[in-house]
């Protein structure tokens, strides 16, 4: 084969430019992977606290209700660990089908700078008379090509270097890549072992749950009777805490037609009787509206309140839900409806109870033996009921998470519940789109 400049130029371009891109997993999959594991750790998380509420109530005949309501919620976070499981392992098969194309497209690429780098080579021994930098360039015909000449030349060594490099770089990733296989299939034996435990566990606590339902049909009588009970007791602290709601927006809305009436008195005489009279008729009829009239700083408290939506602190640090927000046949005994404005979450004995989010205390009450706590964020109310101790006053101004009190025992178990509400101006909302997931 004649070697010539040409040839030479020709060669040393195609090398340049048969650099591969590197396919590389997206910022989305990334993502996905690190939403999984952040998943999987919370929802064992909720496990670990579910787990400990169970034994510490296992032995406690009275807590069956609740034990099942605890047991339910344990069967539902298994189900979605094992859930986020399948998921992990998919996204772990679809990365390890999509690094062994890599290795394939970087083995493919190293077979390709090696056959160049090895064609320049074999050219440049065939030709070394020529390569010959000095000979090379001096055997130009005129000044203008002697430049070119030195110009391909570095070029074309700075080619050769690079090609080199970059075979040494591929060989260094592709290493890599073997050795992300082997970590890989090593993790997603883990996953799977993981997951065969979890379905272990999850028929474990279906029986243990059976059993326990089967034993609370021979109590159905007493059950019906205690759930009962305590409806009516839930219904009296229900009035009340109403009462102490419409009393705060009552008497803020008061206060607010105080304020205008001096207000418009201090500007202009002319105008201070028809202001007395709007506020006059506000304060004999202090109900006529149940929207509480806010102030402007009340009224940024209420917007924060409410960008925080789905991800307000649960009120109490660990805990399992085993009472739902809603009008609803008892799940294990079906003969009880339900009523509930709130949410009944059981905790351990003592533990602390926090605000969901800053504001004022409005009210601190003691109604049928059971402590409530109630704080207001602008328009937006938060209530925290059946409470041993409490730690704040009324008029009090609170942050998010402050400790306002601790849990008391419920009044028909042994456990300790604490009920939990939120409402709007007078109005009860759902407890369970406000605060965050867990």
């Amino acid at each position: 084969m004649k070697f010539s400049q040409k040839n030479i130029w020709k060669t040393a371009l195609m090398v340049f430019l048969l650099w591969g891109v590197l396919v590389i997993p997206s910022a989305d999959a990334q993502k996905t992977s690190s939403q999984l594991k952040k998943d999987k750790q919370k929802i064992e998380k909720e496990i670990a606290n579910t787990q400990s509420l169970i034994k510490k109530n296992e032995k406690n005949q009275k807590a069956s209700l609740q034990q099942i309501a605890v047991l339910r919620q344990q069967i539902s976070n298994r189900e979605k660990l094992i859930t986020t499981l399948n998921q992990e392992i998919i996204r772990m098969e679809e990365e390890q089908e999509q690094n062994q194309q890599e290795i394939l497209n970087l083995q493919k690429k190293l077979d390709y700078m090696k056959a160049d780098y090895a064609q320049v080579v074999y050219m440049a021994y065939r030709n070394r008379k020529l390569m010959d930098k000095v000979t090379f360039i001096l055997a130009a015909d005129d000044f203008s090509q002697m430049f070119r000449r030195l110009r391909f030349y570095t070029i074309f060594s700075e080619n050769v270097r690079t090609q080199a490099d970059k075979i040494a770089q591929t060989q260094a990733e592709l290493k890599e890549k073997n050795e992300q296989i082997i970590a890989m299939k090593q993790e997603k034996l883990n996953l799977l072992s993981g997951k065969e435990s979890e379905i272990k566990k999850l028929e474990s606590d279906r029986r243990a749950k059976t059993k326990s339902s089967e034993q609370l049909k021979k109590q159905s009588t007493q059950l019906k009777a205690q759930l009962e009970e305590k409806q009516r007791q839930r219904k009296n602290i229900d009035v009340a805490i109403k009462k102490a709601i419409q009393a705060e927006i009552a008497a803020a809305n008061a206060k607010r037609a105080a304020e205008a009436k001096n207000k418009a008195a201090s500007t202009s005489s002319n105008t201070s009787k028809p202001a007395a009279s709007s506020s006059t008729s506000t304060a004999a009829n202090p109900r006529a509206t149940a929207t509480i009239a806010l102030t402007p700083e009340e009224r940024t408290l209420n917007n924060s309140f409410v960008s925080n939506k789905g991800s307000l602190p649960w009120p109490v640090a660990k805990g399992a839900k085993v009472g739902d927000f809603g009008n609803y046949a008892h799940p294990d005994v079906p003969s009880v409806m339900i009523e509930n404005r709130g949410i009944d979450i059981m905790t351990d004995a003592g533990a602390p109870v926090r605000a969901v989010y800053q504001g004022e205390v409005t009210a601190v009450m003691d109604v049928m033996g059971t402590k409530v706590v109630i704080i207001r964020h602008g328009e937006y109310i938060s209530v925290y009921q059946n409470l041993a101790t409490v730690s704040v006053k009324k008029g009090a101004k609170v942050s998010t998470k402050q400790t306002i009190g601790t849990v008391a025992k419920s009044a028909t178990s042994n456990t300790y519940e604490l009920h939990f509400e939120i409402w709007k101006n007078d109005s009860y909302l759902n407890p369970n789109s406000w605060l965050a997931r867990r």
